[in-house]
C-alpha cells in the first residue's frame, strides 16, 4: 500500500498524529538533517504497524515533508485499520 504523509520534523515525540485529508500527519522528534527525520518515519510506522522496518520504505519526497510512504506484507485494508486504531488510542477513544 502506497499513502501520502505530512511529516513534522523537530517535535517533542515521535507520533502518529491524524489523518489529514488523504494525508497521515506524522510528528518525529529527528531533525531534517542527513536522512535522520526519514528513518525516524519509517521507523515509527514500522513499529506501529508491528512489522519489520524493511516493509515500510519512503519512495518519494525525501527531501520535502510531504512524502510517499509505501507499506509491504499487509493489505491496504490491514494497514488502515491498524494506522485508525493508533490514532484512536492517541485521541483517548
Amino acid at each position: 500500500m502506497r499513502f501520502s504523509i505530512k511529516v513534522v520534523p523537530g517535535s517533542s515525540r515521535d507520533k502518529i498524529a491524524a489523518w489529514l485529508g488523504e494525508d497521515l500527519k506524522i510528528r518525529v522528534s529527528a531533525a531534517p538533517e542527513k536522512g535522520q527525520a526519514n528513518a525516524a518515519v519509517e521507523k515509527l510506522l514500522a513499529k506501529a504497524l508491528q512489522l519489520p522496518k524493511s516493509c515500510v520504505q519512503i519512495v518519494a519526497g525525501h527531501t520535502s515533508t510531504r512524502k510517499t510512504v509505501e507499506v509491504s506484507q499487509l493489505s491496504d485494508e490491514d494497514v488502515k485499520l491498524r494506522l485508525a486504531q493508533i490514532i484512536d488510542r492517541a485521541d483517548g477513544a
